[in-house]
């Protein structure tokens, strides 16, 4: 036996199996047991909520940017030591976007040996249910559905007929019947869940939802089966840090703005020597000394006013980007360093750094994985060996686009799958800014981390001997540097 660990998935989306692995994460945590949550696939929010229900960081698992090799020694990494590893899928047990399946939640919970914990919406159902789970058993015998979990109940009665019809058809356990209620309900809008950040009491929510569960589903045969996992790879070692005196000190944008950030490419910035310091642009109304800033996506639609209103700041990013600042921005961030952002017919004033206008639209302008291709103005240094239109992967997800765009601008990809900021191209380059539609991942051969702190490390020390050049003509160095 391995690790013990679960693969929670649906039969289709929308079944409410966020809310019920929410629920048993925190209902585990708050019984003492150590969760590590994994969310399958690119999202942000999802995990954001994991992460507060367990009280440890998720980690995503993504067959599409990762090696398999690579979620091995992910799932082993961050899951070495914890009690319990537990995994979210995305979208049914059976979808993704290969025809064989080889992206799917299924072929997630193979690799890794879990078992398959199956969230079932069972609203309308009855006698029905019963071929939906042999059908699910017989499509891959190789997965192992090792209980389900009827959700959205219409009542007592309506649990009892499923309960029959199951165990009379069936040799699948169920292992938790939730009702209707409320309290397990969570706001949703145009990106999927409302961030944890935007809501005051989402930690007492979070241990609400932990009880509902734990009064409805059956937690000590949930540990059973979770010990059932075959997965038995060591952990990897950690990367080494870096001496104390190569530190770079790096902002990251963390507020209720901005807050789309993969733990572990933090985690990668921090092992390649920086020191991340926090900003908030919605109340922070000086820019402190940095080498570096990332500015990861969020909802910055929603703050407008706020971010238009903090004009200290965006006025000193300005000032500190010409002075050229090192800056990563990705989708929200993009928007936010815009001349300006536009959305239901109103328009605020953004860090005007990108001669170009965020305008926010209905429906998404793009979505997806992407694919792109480096061209010979991408400002970072290149791998070696790499040359010039080295390919990348990541992806998107964004209802705005940038218009109005300077022509004179130039891009550091070409788009070959994907939107960007149309055109066929992404990434934007202004000074020392690169701000593209696409979010990036340090997988599968992309360590953009390894790559941002090596161009901040040029620039800090191209700027060091332009100063030393001029030093006798200086009293105070830009504002923004950190040296």
């Amino acid at each position: 036996m391995g690790t013990p660990g679960l693969l929670v998935s649906a039969a289709h989306k929308s079944s409410g199996k966020t809310t019920v692995t929410l629920g048993l994460a925190a209902a585990l945590a708050l019984r003492g047991h150590l969760v590590q949550p994994f969310k399958k696939g690119p999202d942000y929010i999802d995990p954001m909520w994991l992460s507060l229900a367990a009280g440890r960081a998720c980690v995503n698992l993504d067959p599409m940017l990762m090696a398999h090799a690579e979620i091995d020694t992910c799932f082993a990494r961050h899951g070495a030591g914890a009690g319990l590893r537990l995994v979210e899928g995305n979208k049914g047990l059976y979808d993704g976007l290969a025809l064989d399946g080889s992206n799917s939640n299924a072929a997630l919970a193979k690799q890794l040996g879990l078992p398959v914990l199956l969230v079932l919406d069972a609203r309308g159902m009855t006698r029905g249910i019963a071929p939906l789970i042999l059908g699910y058993q017989a499509f891959d015998r190789d997965i192992r559905i090792g209980g389900v979990i009827l959700n959205r109940l219409g009542g007592s009665r309506h649990e009892a007929k499923l309960r029959a019809v199951i165990e009379h058809y069936t040799d699948v356990p169920v292992l938790g019947a939730v009702q209707n209620d409320a309290r397990l309900e969570l706001v949703e809008r145009h990106l999927g869940l409302m961030p944890d950040r935007e809501i005051d009491d989402a930690l007492a929510r979070v241990r609400a939802m932990g009880e509902v569960i734990a009064a409805q589903v059956d937690l000590p045969r949930i540990l059973t089966l979770a010990a059932t996992a075959t997965t038995a790879s060591p952990p990897a070692p950690g990367r080494p840090r870096p001496p104390q005196r190569d530190r770079l000190r790096i902002g990251v944008a963390r507020d209720k703005a901005f807050g789309f950030y993969y733990p572990d490419d933090l985690a990668a910035l921090e092992a390649e020597g920086a020191t991340l310091v926090p900003l908030d642009t919605l109340h922070d109304s000086q820019l402190p000394p940095l080498d570096g800033l990332f500015i990861g996506g969020g909802f910055p639609e929603l703050f407008m006013a706020e971010l238009e209103a903090n004009v200290s700041l965006r006025t000193q990013l300005h000032r500190a980007i010409a002075d050229g600042l090192p800056v990563f921005a990705e989708c929200g961030g993009l928007m936010y360093l815009a001349r300006t952002l536009n959305w239901n017919g109103r328009s605020a004033q953004m860090v005007g750094a990108i001669p170009g206008d965020a305008v926010m639209h209905e429906r998404p302008v793009g979505r997806g994985y992407v694919r792109l291709q480096e061209t010979a103005d991408f400002p970072w240094p290149r791998d070696a060996g790499a040359g010039d239109g080295a390919l990348r992967l990541g992806h998107e997800f964004h209802h705005s686009s940038l218009e109005n765009l300077d022509p004179s601008v130039r891009c550091a990809y070409r788009v070959q799958r994907g939107h960007g900021i149309g055109g066929g191209r992404d990434g934007v380059l202004v000074h020392n800014v690169l701000a593209s539609y696409a979010h990036l991942r340090h997988t599968g051969g992309n360590d953009w981390p390894r790559r941002f702190m090596a161009f901040v490390r040029d620039v800090k020390r191209r700027d060091e001997a332009q100063l030393a050049r001029l030093r006798p003509a200086l009293t105070e160095e830009p504002a923004w540097s950190a040296r």
